[in-house]
């Protein structure tokens, strides 16, 4: 990532409501989740999924390349009370921290690899909630670019030769937030990879 855009995201960040609500697709998944545990927030930008996973009793790390984010994540937590770790890394040059984790969320970050890597990620019995927007989706928003829109299928096509995990949710198709994204939750086997 260039410092171009490490200064876009922090300019974007520094705009956006930092009290927002957690993401529907995370809250929606709440049963499928531990309530202890290690989680990680890939990509989290402010926190506001990362806040909602340590209310529920996790230990939370949220990682994001903007400053700003990482700044309001921190300060959000502290006024909420909560113990978050937040680390600013470029998560398309850095790799990610190791596992294993109990919970490993990328919401609207396109993390091909993570997905790919995620059976030595995750702890036994761990799961992978990953939701991002398809090139379809272009068809109603300008954004995100092309360059970080799923092709249709493709969340399938990954998933496909990943042994020893279980897809608990593949899905495709429009929210009803009005955006068009593919949905994948994935668990580990209880007994480890």
């Amino acid at each position: 990532m260039t410092d171009d855009d490490r200064r876009r995201w922090n300019a974007r960040h520094a705009d956006r409501d930092p009290t927002a609500e957690p993401a529907r697709f995370l809250v929606d998944r709440a049963d499928l989740l531990p309530t202890h545990g290690r989680a990680v927030d890939v990509a989290g930008g402010t926190g506001r999924n990362a806040r909602w996973l340590a209310s529920r009793g996790l230990s939370v790390t949220l990682v994001d390349v903007a400053d700003e984010a990482c700044r309001i994540a921190r300060q959000r937590a502290r006024d909420d009370g909560l113990d978050l770790e937040v680390i600013r890394a470029d998560l398309t040059s850095e790799p990610l921290l190791p596992g294993p984790w109990d919970v490993v969320l990328i919401h609207h970050f396109l993390a091909v690899e993570v997905v790919r890597a995620a059976p030595d990620l995750l702890a036994p019995g761990g799961v992978l909630l990953w939701c991002q927007p398809t090139v379809r989706n272009l068809e109603r928003h300008a954004r995100p670019s092309r360059r970080w829109l799923l092709a249709e299928g493709e969340a399938s096509a990954l998933v496909d030769p990943i042994e020893g995990i279980e897809v608990v949710e593949l899905t495709e198709g429009w929210t009803q937030d009005g955006r068009h994204e593919a949905h994948l939750v994935v668990r580990a086997p209880a007994s480890g990879p």
